[in-house]
C-alpha cells in the first residue's frame, strides 16, 4: 500500500531552499504576512514554526521557482522583450530638470523626479521608498509628500526590506501605491500579481507603479560596518557612496571629506545571494533607472541616468515628465544600449555559472526553470562557448 508523501510546509521549504542555501535577498517579501518571520538587521529570521503548505512566504519569494514566462506575458508586450535586459519600449539618458534635486540625489535624480510627478498627477497616492536609520540599516517607508521623497533619495548599497513595508504598511487608506524597488524586490511584487496563492485577497491591486533600480549587488550590513570601522569611518558621519566610472574604488562621502576604499575590499562585503541573481536592470518594473555611462568625463556622467521604459504605464509617466519639463532627455547613442546589454548578459552568464557550481548540475538551477526560453538561450550560449574553446 502506497502512503501519500507529506509536503513540506511553505516555511520549511523556504528555510531549506532559500535561507539555508544563502539565496535570501533580504527583500522582505516573506515578512509582514504573518508573525512568524521578521527582518533582524538585514537578515530574515524565522521565529516560530508554521505548518501551512501553501503560504505566501514561499509563493512570493523571488528565489523560489517562478513561471517567468507567464510573468513576461502578463506584464509586457512580447514585441518589446529582449533576452539581455527584458522589455524595452524606449531608452534614454535622463535627469531631473530641477538642479537642486540633482545635487541632492545619487545621479540624475530621475527616480525622485518621476515619483514626485506620479504623486502630483494622481498616478499614485503614496510611495514606498528605502529609508536609512542611524545604524545605516534600511527599512521601507511610506511617503506621500515631495519633501519626504527628497529626504530619502540616493542609493545606499545595503539591502532594504522594501516589500515587507508593502506587506505591513499598505492599507485601504493608502490608495494607489508606487514602489522604488531593486530587481529582486520588483520580481517579488510581480509574483504577487500572478496570484499564486488561492483565495489571495491581498493588496497587490493597489500597486500601480514600480520604478526599478539597476543593481549589480548589495552589501552585507554587518560586513560593511566592519569595513567602515577598519577605515576609521563612523556610520554617523557617512552621507553617501558612489562608484566612479573607470576606477576600481568605492567613494565614501562623510561629513568632513571623501574617502576611497579598494573595490576588492568592498566585494568581500557583497551578500552571498547576489552572486546567483540574473537581473541587473530591474526587468519586472514599469520603468528602470541606473547611472549613465557615456563619454570620459565622470563629473558630467554622474549627473545623468539611463532610463528604460518597459510598460505602457511607464511610458505614460515618462512622456508626461518630458512634456512638463520635469525631466531633461539626452539622446542615447546606440553603443550605450549595446554596452548595457553586454554587461547584463555577463551578469546572467556569471550568475548561471555560480548556480551550476552551487547545485553541481546544469539540470538543477535552484530557483530557475532550465526550460524557460531566456534561461535556455543563455545555457546554449554557455555550451557553445565551451565547445569553441
Amino acid at each position: 500500500m502506497a502512503f501519500p508523501v507529506k509536503r513540506l510546509s511553505s516555511q520549511k521549504s523556504l528555510k531549506k531552499g532559500v535561507l539555508e542555501e544563502e539565496l535570501c535577498t533580504g527583500c522582505g517579501a516573506c515578512v509582514g504576512l504573518c508573525p512568524y518571520q521578521v527582518i533582524y538587521h538585514d537578515r530574515t529570521v524565522q521565529l516560530h514554526y508554521c505548518d501551512l503548505e501553501d503560504g505566501k512566504c514561499y509563493a512570493f519569494c523571488p528565489r523560489t521557482p517562478t513561471d517567468l514566462n507567464a510573468l513576461r506575458e502578463l506584464l509586457f508586450n512580447s514585441a518589446d522583450l529582449t533576452p539581455e535586459i527584458g522589455a524595452v519600449k524606449s531608452y534614454y539618458f535622463s535627469r531631473a530638470a530641477d538642479s537642486r534635486l540633482r545635487e541632492s540625489t545619487q545621479h540624475g535624480g530621475t527616480v525622485t523626479a518621476l515619483m514626485e510627478l506620479a504623486l502630483a498627477r494622481g498616478f499614485i497616492d503614496s510611495a514606498i521608498v528605502s529609508s536609512r536609520n542611524q545604524e545605516f540599516l534600511q527599512n521601507g517607508t511610506v511617503v506621500n509628500e515631495k519633501a519626504a521623497l527628497r529626504n530619502n533619495a540616493g542609493s545606499k548599497f545595503t539591502v532594504s526590506p522594501t516589500v515587507a513595508a508593502f506587506n505591513q504598511l499598505v492599507n485601504d487608506k493608502s490608495g494607489k501605491i508606487g514602489v522604488v524597488a531593486t530587481p529582486c524586490q520588483a520580481l517579488a511584487l510581480a509574483k504577487m500579481k500572478l496570484k499564486p496563492v488561492k483565495n489571495d485577497s491581498g493588496k497587490i491591486g493597489q500597486l500601480q507603479l514600480i520604478i526599478g533600480l539597476y543593481c549589480g549587488w548589495t552589501l552585507s550590513a554587518e560586513k560593511f560596518t566592519k569595513l567602515l570601522t577598519q577605515n576609521n569611518i563612523s556610520l554617523q558621519s557617512l552621507k553617501g557612496m558612489d562608484i566612479p566610472a573607470g576606477k576600481n574604488i568605492l567613494e565614501l562621502y562623510t561629513n568632513n571629506d571623501t574617502q576611497a576604499v579598494p573595490f576588492d575590499d568592498v566585494q568581500a562585503c557583497v551578500r552571498e545571494a547576489c552572486h546567483y541573481c540574473l537581473d541587473s536592470t530591474a526587468e519586472y518594473a514599469d520603468i528602470a533607472v541606473g547611472s549613465a555611462r557615456f563619454g570620459n568625463d565622470w563629473k558630467e556622467m554622474r549627473r545623468w541616468n539611463q532610463l528604460i521604459v518597459r510598460t505602457a504605464k511607464g511610458k505614460e509617466l515618462v512622456e508626461l515628465a518630458i512634456k512638463r519639463g520635469v525631466l531633461e532627455i539626452r539622446e542615447a547613442p546606440v553603443e550605450s544600449l549595446q554596452e548595457l546589454k553586454k554587461a547584463a548578459m555577463e551578469k546572467k552568464n556569471t550568475a548561471l555559472r555560480n548556480i551550476i557550481r552551487k547545485s553541481g548540475s546544469a539540470k538543477n538551477l535552484l530557483y530557475l526553470d532550465r526550460h524557460d526560453p531566456i534561461v535556455q538561450k543563455f545555457l546554449k550560449n554557455k555550451a557553445s562557448d565551451k565547445k569553441s574553446r
